[in-house]
């Protein structure tokens, strides 16, 4: 059942998801934790008359204690041997597979931020999708443990999340998007929250076994100066580099965040939205669909995708859909509306209290 399991989702990934053609070359990144996944990637990429270039790392990129004891100078140039490999491979694949979820919360901020810089052109031609990506994760006892689930049932959940019939879902979110896309104006009520979006001339991207698996969103960039309002997110951690900041409070005028505060990990927050100019504007509006997750794991990959949540991203835009903020960081913060929260759309309630109206 598990081999199954691991090609199924195997053959998602390099079929549905890339459509890996003879002669690609393809980089996976990912750790040792993962290898049962890896080597069904392996097989099938080969089988495709394609190339498997595997980057490994302890941390699933990279090494935390590099980071932390390389001369700060370094940290902002990438090594051309990596900017080699991403800048021509035909395709990407991050499985990520942490033996430790919050092995970057001892790095520096100031040296997070240099890393980032680094990689930038790397992540523009990967979010600009200039290549073909897809990002998903493996069943690691690391991300059970943030779950609060044994390992063998977060793999079940895993896999419920990820295995489901992906037409079927387009279909169903389709209705979801083209509803968005006739409207101007999205406003989000909820606890602490009120907040107003133009997405006046932008598309509506439905996620369904695209770049992120599990996929389970509808999603586009706000317009840039329209974000007016307060947002608080009040019922989940947001995770980012690590660090778990919790009771995030946002305030909006002009499209910019002019006031912010958390419950905890303050100074990081304000440190990460310091970051460069774009920090502080809006890169996403998400709503989640997936019907096999609903709960919150603490695991930004799944909990974007709640039934009955939306998600906001600070920093870069999604060019797909029309964004054109710039910034290093994508920060998704997800927001509850399941207990009477809802979402209009130019006046009119189009979900309420997570249960769809159109």
């Amino acid at each position: 059942m598990r081999e199954s399991r691991h090609s199924q989702l195997a053959e998602l990934l390099v079929d549905t998801c890339l459509g890996v053609q003879p002669g690609w070359q393809v980089v996976i990144l990912s750790s040792p934790l993962a290898r049962p996944l890896l080597e069904e990637l392996g097989g099938q990429i080969g089988r495709r008359g394609a190339y498997a270039i595997f980057k490994i790392g302890f941390a699933g990129v990279g090494s935390a204690r590099w980071t932390k004891e390389a001369p700060i100078e370094l940290l902002g140039t990438m090594a051309d041997i990596d900017r080699h490999a991403l800048m021509t491979c035909d395709a990407l694949i991050q499985v990520m597979a942490p033996e430790n979820t919050r092995e970057a919360s001892g790095i520096d901020a100031e040296r997070l931020q240099k890393l980032q810089f680094a990689f930038q052109p790397a992540l523009e031609r990967i979010a600009d999708e200039k290549i073909p990506w897809v990002g998903c994760q493996f069943p690691t006892p690391a991300l059970a443990q943030e779950a609060e689930m044994s390992t063998e049932d977060f793999a079940e959940f895993l896999y419920g999340a990820c295995l489901l019939d992906w037409d079927a879902e387009r279909e169903r979110m389709q209705r979801y998007a083209d509803r968005f896309d006739a409207a101007r104006t999205v406003r989000i009520v909820g606890a602490g929250t009120d907040l107003t979006l133009s997405i006046d001339g932008r598309t509506m991207h439905v996620d369904a076994g695209g770049a992120n698996i599990p996929g389970g969103e509808v999603f586009t960039s706000p317009l840039e100066d329209s974000a007016e309002g307060e947002i608080a997110f009040s019922e989940f951690p947001a995770v980012y580099a690590g660090r778990e900041v919790r009771g995030i409070r946002l305030r909006f005028e002009g499209g910019r965040v002019v006031d912010a505060s958390a419950e905890a990990n303050e100074e990081f927050l304000l440190q990460m939205l310091d970051t460069d100019e774009g920090a502080r504007r809006l890169g996403e509006l998400g709503i989640g669909c997936n019907p096999g997750i609903t709960r919150h794991m603490r695991n930004t990959l799944f909990d974007e995708k709640i039934d009955g949540t939306v998600h906001l991203a600070l920093g870069k835009g999604l060019a797909e859909v029309g964004g054109v903020n710039e910034s290093v960081i994508h920060w998704d913060i997800v927001k509850d509306l399941r207990d009477g929260g809802r979402i209009e759309l130019d006046g009119d309630v189009v979900q309420e209290s997570g249960r769809w109206l159109v």
